[in-house]
């Protein structure tokens, strides 16, 4: 990390420390009150995913989206049409945060920002004393991580992190099952996501067609040292460091962060990782292709642990997204949703040492689930629960299924992930300090 962008991270923190107080001032709900809702970012996947699943449940529970900041004029125009198209009334458009801010016409917000400002957005809205829905992933720097995290609980808003896999029935009838202790002990997980899809994070006909007038760059670039005008980083930043870390920032936050979430571990222990762009030369800087190992098991007792292996690649979709947990006596597949022996200690091998054989019944997560209860399975359906999720805790005050210290847990696997593939070495993680550690 260069001296200039160092300060520049430095300045924003002490600016966020000095201003957390005005987050005193937040308007106090009563139980009937409307929620005023802003939106920060009128992304693919608010447009996509967000804005779907407020539409569902948002009149219910009495949200309403008010208004929406945006520092691109084409987004902020389609966010108004689209906005208004699923809930029947326009929100009123904001050049930026700030105006959004001051105009004291919301109270909670929807972040769904480029990856490297989701976190400096959050201390953002901290301040203003709202309630926040963050994208993931919630940082992927260690100072925005503290930050962010520091900010919350110094401010006590409700934040739900964009990890939704916490508010998907499946995954958390799996992390009961887990919990149990009928699954045994976990000895191994391996995870993949894997596409074909040189299109995937390019953005040709927009980058061609925006003109530096249309945004605000300097907004845009934040807290990070300035450069020249680059559509191509402005629209395709998931390509490019330090905007994105790409396949980390985007897919494996998701998977990593239900092996803490299943084990109540807060971090690997320590992380390797290689790779590199293989296939895809279209001036990117981030990786096509990666393969991460992580150690994970108790911080004050080397001799007990598991091994996670994430792999993921742009360059062939063969084994599409899958999520195996491993035991001595079978397996947790999360892509059938099932519990199967698969590989456990079969008769023959454990006779062997006269041992008794340790295998797992075969069995459905849905038939582990009340009645009433549906293991649903889909992306857009876990979405609108942890959406809904949010919205319940706004209401109530409490903690939700993502909390912050679930975003700062990914987080910190994050930038440990990052440091290994930047460094090419082994990478553990000081709590104390809350930094790195080079192997």
């Amino acid at each position: 990390m260069s001296k200039k962008t160092k300060m520049r991270r430095r300045e924003f923190l002490q600016v966020a420390a000095a201003a957390l107080p005005a987050a005193r001032y937040a308007r106090i709900l009563g139980a009937n009150d409307r929620v005023r809702v802003g939106i920060v970012g009128f992304s693919d996947r608010f447009r996509q995913a967000l804005l779907p699943a407020f539409g569902k449940v948002g009149k219910e529970l009495n949200f309403e989206i008010v208004a929406v900041s945006d520092i691109w004029n084409r987004r902020r125009d389609e966010g108004v049409a689209g906005i208004e198209k699923v809930m029947g009334a326009k929100p009123k458009p904001f050049r930026n945060n700030e105006e959004m801010y001051d105009a004291k016409a919301t109270d909670a917000v929807m972040i769904s920002t480029p990856d490297f400002l989701h976190a400096y957005h959050g201390v953002e809205a901290m301040h203003a004393g709202h309630d926040a829905y963050i994208e993931k992933p919630l940082a992927h720097t260690m100072e925005m991580a503290v930050a962010i995290r520091d900010a919350v609980k110094q401010s006590n808003r409700v934040v739900q992190v964009g990890t939704q896999r916490r508010s998907a029935k499946n995954y958390q009838i799996a992390n009961e099952f887990i919990r149990s202790g009928k699954f045994g002990d976990i000895v191994m997980a391996e995870m993949t996501w894997n596409v074909n899809q040189p299109g995937r994070w390019r953005r040709p006909q927009l980058v061609a067609a925006i003109k530096e007038q249309d945004t605000d760059w300097k907004r845009f670039l934040a807290y990070l040292p300035y450069e020249p005008w680059d559509p191509r980083k402005y629209l395709e930043y998931r390509l490019f460091w330090p905007y994105s870390s790409g396949i980390p920032d985007q897919w494996m936050v998701h998977q990593i962060d239900t092996v803490h979430w299943f084990t109540d571990l807060p971090r690997p222990r320590s992380v390797v990782a290689n790779g590199g762009v293989y296939l895809w030369k279209d001036g990117r800087q981030n990786w096509d292709t990666a393969t991460i190992v992580f150690d994970y098991g108790p911080l004050n007792d080397p001799t007990k642990g598991f091994q996670v292996v994430y792999s993921s690649r742009m360059t062939n979709s063969a084994g599409g997204t899958k999520e195996f947990y491993y035991s001595n006596a079978g397996m947790l597949n999360l892509d059938t949703n099932e519990i199967t022996p698969t590989g456990g200690l079969n008769e023959r091998a454990a006779a062997e040492m006269e041992m008794k054989p340790n295998q797992l019944a075969t069995t459905k997560l849905s038939d582990l689930a009340p009645a009433e209860t549906a293991a649903d399975t889909g992306a857009d359906s876990s979405t609108t629960a942890n959406v809904r999720n949010w919205m319940e805790c706004v209401r109530t005050r409490k903690k939700p299924n993502a909390d912050i210290e679930a975003g700062y847990n990914h987080a910190v696997a994050l930038c440990m992930t990052v440091a290994a593939m930047h460094s090419g070495r082994k990478v553990m993680f000081d709590d104390t300090k809350r930094d790195i550690v080079m192997g």
